[in-house]
């Protein structure tokens, strides 16, 4: 099922934007849901002057902390660990950037392709295993996740059912007038969670401020990112029919942006009944074991799903136990997303 999710607008300046496509994708059949551009914002009236800026800033940030648009505040050390301790609002835009339709609607049809590409490559281990030996040469940690992926292809796990869940980062550059990708995101795809919210925050203010904006909050179209990732993962998890089964989601050690995560596992549980458990390498090489028949258990809670937010940095690795623990484990669930993404 192919899901092109809604834009989310991050930054804007005189010459370009960068907005970010969220899709996925669970086996190969599609189907396309209906986009609408967010509309444009007059520049001929209705400018705020500074103090409305500032008030919107402000009901902003306490809209954000009512709402969970929150990340943990780098100057609290316990704000990755803790959950509810220093807290700050998430990097936002007061309002919604302007896009042309026909670049939304590219976008939009770039995505299922990108899929399809990231699927089939993903499934040609040797492609992959050639493509990066020269990098493996200088790059020690391409060169460890290479061995894992080794060992993966020579364990020979037949994987029927891949979820991907990909996000595509844009930006229209203005001088030559058109879209250009700037990266295709296939693990740890972060903030769907907080970005399906800022279009709430975008259409509260301008219900707000609207006599001053000549914006309509109805044309904001909605963003249903973190609702459908967490569809996509529930029909993962249903492929077991396990009833007791869990969503894994690895994370790293120290997560400031754990609330986004915490998001997904709302829904998971709301609209799905699926339990999710968070945890770290290391905690899954300390409470993991294998059944004989294959199956993950972690604190004796059967896993079918493992969803990566960690594992493309080397200090999601802290010692060569772990990454050999991972091939050896985590081989026999769904992988959301693997080595080979």
């Amino acid at each position: 099922l192919h899901f092109p999710r809604n834009r989310i607008p991050l930054h804007t300046d005189n010459l370009s934007f960068k907005f970010r496509i969220y899709h996925l994708k669970l086996r190969r059949n599609s189907s396309r849901a209906q986009h609408s551009p967010l509309p444009a914002m007059s520049t001929t009236e209705g400018k705020p002057d500074a103090d409305a800026v500032e008030e919107m800033a402000r009901e902003a940030a306490a809209w954000c902390a009512m709402h969970g648009l929150v990340v943990g505040d780098r100057a609290d050390p316990r704000s990755g660990t803790v959950p509810g301790v220093g807290l700050v609002h998430a990097p936002i835009s007061l309002l919604p950037s302007r896009l042309p339709e026909s670049f939304w609607s590219q976008a939009c049809e770039l995505a299922p392709l990108f899929n399809e590409l990231v699927d089939r490559v993903s499934l040609d281990g040797d492609f992959l295993q050639d493509s990066l030996s020269k990098t493996r040469q200088v790059d020690d940690f391409t060169s460890r996740l290479l061995d894992i992926h080794r060992k993966m292809m020579d364990a020979n796990k037949k994987e029927n059912i891949r979820l991907g869940l990909h996000r595509s980062d844009y930006m229209l550059d203005s001088e030559t007038n058109s879209l250009l990708q700037i990266e295709l995101n296939t693990i740890s795809v972060s903030f769907p969670g907080l970005c399906s919210i800022v279009t709430e925050l975008h259409r509260t203010l301008i219900n707000q401020y609207g006599n001053l904006l000549c914006l309509d909050a109805k044309r904001v179209p909605g963003n249903e990112a973190s609702r459908q990732f967490a569809k996509a993962l529930a029909k993962a998890w249903d492929e077991f029919n396990v009833d007791s089964a869990v969503v894994m989601m690895i994370v790293q050690p120290e997560e400031r942006n754990m609330y986004d995560q915490y998001w997904l596992v709302k829904y998971l549980r709301e609209s799905h009944g699926v339990t999710t458990i968070r945890k770290t390498l290391s905690e899954v090489e300390a409470e993991g074991r294998v059944l004989p028949d294959g199956t993950l258990v972690v604190n004796d809670r059967k896993v079918t799903v493992v969803y990566f937010r960690a594992g493309y940095t080397p200090n999601d690795y802290p010692s060569e136990a772990v990454r050999v623990y991972i091939v050896s484990t985590l081989q026999h669930s769904i992988f959301c997303d693997s080595s080979s993404d």
